[in-house]
């Protein structure tokens, strides 16, 4: 066990505690384990106060939390006060230095930081409180303090309230991305929904998925499950087609959709015969009639770009999501997707097009991903890599609570990069 790094000018006693899970802390090398519903932060604040008061002295606690990927340095007392060691910047604050940053070079800068580099330059008569921690050991110091002790998010919160502000966007009129592939089983349909559920959990307005797979597409099975649709009757797109002339509100519109948390879905048909048969002009009344009333539409494809209603899904798209697999052949499909795009008269399309490449096979280490990323490079606008995750790979409900953390940061990065593509 490494011992702590030792604070200059203080010898007071000091601890090494770690946060390994939501069930297991590390404290000067002794794991413990957590009982059910145990906070693991009330914990290590005992165990530091005990100290204090043995020794006779504040503690001074050297702090990781695995969980948040964060380090933090305070001292505990024995009458239970705490008080962090070093400014808010060592402690992993990074605030913005407008005054160093050039005119109009905002590359690079966050969305909230372009925000706060706008604003520098205007006086304010109200200073702005102080941002508040919402996760981790910043936390547990902000509300064990009683809000006295504030050392701001860290670096990760704020990116992750960076993703948060540009998925939330609000938006003019409706947009439609289209999400689609050249070869099946790579996580097209996985992607539409964990995309969709994100994006319905962190924006204001609903998002519909619309399935406008001609092969039997399981987008409703994905995002509800195979037993909640036998539960129900199932209405799907070819329904809605014959009925569109008397669909004449949202609230009729509804009663052909399945909603998955607030992801509202239109599912697909499910006899390949009938479901072949959706036509350019036919997608574009059924894409009509949900840009009336949704801001944000998900349709998934069919593999390929030749289907009969392809014409008229690129026609209506803002911009595309591309999935490939995570291998060199991926990124080639995604490539001649690309290039058959620029093409035929969607250069647009292509060049603002993100690919997607889902690790559905647990092979991430061994591929060279610079070498993927190169196959790509400035053919579209950005790449996200979704890591191996079981949840995806067997083919079942997508459940955002169920899938590792990476998975749905890899999601968050897909839809903020949707909305931002939407400018």
């Amino acid at each position: 066990m490494t011992q702590p790094p030792s604070t200059p000018g203080n010898d007071n006693p000091t601890m090494s505690v770690e946060i390994l899970s939501a069930q297991q802390v590390r404290i000067d090398g002794e794991v413990s384990e957590m009982s059910q519903g145990e906070d693991p932060y009330a914990r290590i604040f005992e165990a530091a106060q005990k100290i204090a008061l043995e020794e006779g002295a504040p503690v001074t606690v050297h702090g990781t939390d695995h969980i948040r990927a964060e380090k933090s340095t305070f001292t505990v007392t024995s009458d239970g006060k705490t008080e962090p060691i070093g400014s808010p910047g060592e402690q992993g604050r990074r605030p913005l230095e407008a005054e160093n940053t050039p005119t109009g070079s905002l590359e690079g800068l966050s969305r909230i930081e372009r925000r706060r580099l706008s604003e520098a330059g205007h006086p304010s008569f109200v200073t702005p409180p102080p941002e508040k921690p919402a996760r981790g050991m910043r936390k547990w110091l902000y509300t064990f303090s009683a809000g006295t002790i504030n050392i701001g998010p860290s670096e990760k919160e704020r990116k992750h309230q960076d993703l948060v502000e540009r998925i939330a966007r609000p938006l003019n009129g409706s947009r439609n991305t289209a999400v689609l592939s050249l070869k099946g089983g790579i996580g097209k349909t996985s992607t539409t929904v964990g995309v969709g559920m994100t994006m319905a959990q962190h924006r204001g307005d609903i998002p519909c998925a619309i399935d406008a797979n001609p092969d039997s597409g399981d987008l409703a099975e994905r995002a509800l499950g195979e037993r909640h649709l036998l539960a129900t009757p199932r209405r799907n797109i070819s329904d809605l087609l014959d009925d569109l002339p008397e669909v004449n509100s949202l609230t009729k519109l509804q009663t052909y959709l399945h909603q998955a948390d607030r992801l509202h879905v239109l599912a697909g048909e499910q006899d390949p015969v009938l479901s072949d048969s959706l036509t350019a002009e036919e997608w574009e009344r059924i894409h009509t009639e949900f840009a009336k009333y949704y801001p944000v539409i998900l349709t998934d494809c069919g593999t390929g770009v030749s289907h009969n209603a392809m014409k008229g899904i690129l026609k209506t798209a803002d911009n595309l999501v591309i999935a490939a697999g995570f291998a060199v052949s991926g990124a080639q499909r995604a490539r001649q997707t690309l290039t058959w795009l620029a093409s035929h008269g969607y250069k647009d399309l292509a060049r603002n097009a993100i690919v997607v490449v889902t690790d559905k096979e647990n092979v991430s280490e061994r591929v060279d991903k610079s070498l993927i990323r190169s196959n790509l490079r400035g053919m579209c606008r950005g790449l996200v890599v979704v890591p191996f995750d079981q949840s995806v790979v067997d083919g079942d409900q997508v459940n955002l609570e169920m899938l590792h953390s990476g998975t749905r940061q890899a999601y968050m990065e897909i839809a903020a990069a949707i909305v931002d593509g939407y400018e």
